[in-house]
Formats: structure tokens, C-alpha cells, sequence
């Protein structure tokens, strides 16, 4: 059945915010059709549409049937919380540790995103965000010659990937663990620029390139048993 939107009086689900833009962009970063989010999210896609084009407050049952399908979280949708520290919700009921195949951390880490990598320095260690593709088994990410990213080639790093579900206090983390090496090839370049989703976000002179060829890969998912199972391995 179709969901509703509803109309007058105050809204069942959390203060609305850009929801529908917010849909959208995430369906076409996980490359999901309307069809597709509305089969999972168990709706019609007309609803879906609606929900992306029109003004919509839809109630906190199909917004959490939506975040799943979205394998994303209700605060992130509705745009609650975007300055907050993840994971500030309780613990659920009987969560459960579980470590992942290898196979299973390469699936979740997909084809780009935002990660972490660990890097020790003069100063101690740090650990710092970066756009980073994956490509032939590798890591790879840009990053200016100054930087101390941009310092690692011939050291081992770590470089993380984490998901945190704040509806059902679940998530992921995988870690990947070897040597890095900067691209000088100028063909091998060009094949990582051609491949690149995204410019660094940081902006700037950031024109290095690093590969992390893995030596340990490891992650660990929280399972919560009676939660609607993600869209990942369920």
C-alpha cells in the first residue's frame, strides 16, 4: 500500500527537513532505481516520486522502512543531527560482534567514499579523512605533497571505513592494513583520475596520488538479531 503524506496537525516522524533531496541523492549514489527503494522500502514508486519532487512529512514507520532501504539512518534523511558525534544513541537489545570475510569488507567498502587513515608523524600520531577509491584490490587516494598523507610512500598505514546505523544502534567497520606507495606513472595517473568519483572535498592543490596495497584485511559488524536486516548481507 502506498504510503500517505501526511496533512495537517504535527508530524508523527521527526521535524521535517530537505528529506526528498536528500532521498534522492542517496538512491543515486547506491544506483537504486525508484522501483528499487520503493520494493525494499515496501511502497509504491509513484510515493517515492512524490517523496523526491513534492513537499512530504511522511510518518517515522515508512521513514524507517526508507532508511533501511537506503542503508542509511532516519536522522540522516531527515537532517537531525548533522553536526553530531555518530553513535550517541543506546545500545540495542542483545547486540551481537561478528567479524566479516574479507569478501564481505571489499563489498562494503564499494567502489569510493569517505575513509580514515592512520599515519604517525613528528608530532605523534594522527589519523585523517580522505576520498579514496578502490580499484584492483587496492586503496588509492589524492592528496598535496605537503601534507603528511602525502609523506607515507614505503610505510605501512592503516586506513579505516565505518558505518553507523543511529535508527537500530548497529553498524561496520572494516580495516585494511599494508604499504603505501605514490603514482608516478603519468598513464597509471590518468587511469585513477578517469576512475575518481570525486575531487577531494578538501579542495585544493591536491594532485598525489597514494596506493595502500593491502596486507591484513579485517572488519566487524553489530548485529542486532531482531532489527530489520540491512540491504548489505542480510
Amino acid at each position: 500500500m502506498a504510503e500517505k503524506p501526511q496533512t495537517g496537525g504535527p508530524a508523527a516522524g521527526p521535524s521535517k527537513g530537505d528529506i526528498g533531496r536528500r532521498v534522492a541523492a542517496r538512491r543515486q549514489q547506491l544506483g537504486l532505481s525508484r522501483e528499487d527503494v520503493a520494493l525494499r522500502a515496501g511502497s509504491a514508486p509513484g510515493y517515492i516520486e512524490y517523496l523526491e519532487e513534492q513537499t512530504a512529512t511522511p510518518g517515522m514507520g515508512f521513514l524507517l522502512r526508507l532508511a533501511d532501504a537506503l542503508e542509511t539512518t532516519v536522522t540522516a534523511l531527515t537532517g537531525g543531527g548533522a553536526d553530531a558525534p555518530p553513535g550517541s544513541g543506546r545500545a540495542a537489545r542483545r547486540p551481537e560482534l561478528v567479524e566479516l570475510a574479507e569478501d564481505e569488507c571489499w563489498a562494503l567498502l564499494g567502489t569510493h567514499g569517505v575513509g580514515r587513515i592512520a599515519v604517525a608523524g613528528r608530532d605523534g600520531p594522527a589519523i585523517l579523512p580522505v576520498n579514496y577509491l578502490v580499484t584492483e584490490g587496492e586503496v588509492a587516494f589524492r592528496t598535496s605533497r605537503e601534507a603528511r598523507p602525502g609523506q607515507v610512500a614505503g610505510e605501512e598505514i592503516a586506513f579505516e571505513v565505518d558505518h553507523i546505523d543511529e535508527a537500530f544502534s548497529r553498524g561496520w567497520s572494516v580495516l585494511i592494513v599494508g604499504a603505501a606507495r605514490s603514482v608516478t606513472d603519468q598513464d597509471a595517473v590518468q587511469e585513477l583520475e578517469r576512475q575518481a568519483y570525486s575531487a577531494p572535498w578538501a579542495g585544493g592543490e591536491r594532485d598525489l596520488w597514494i596506493v595502500l596495497a593491502p596486507d591484513r584485511v579485517t572488519g566487524r559488524r553489530i548485529l542486532v538479531r531482531d532489527a530489520p536486516a540491512p540491504w548489505d548481507f542480510r
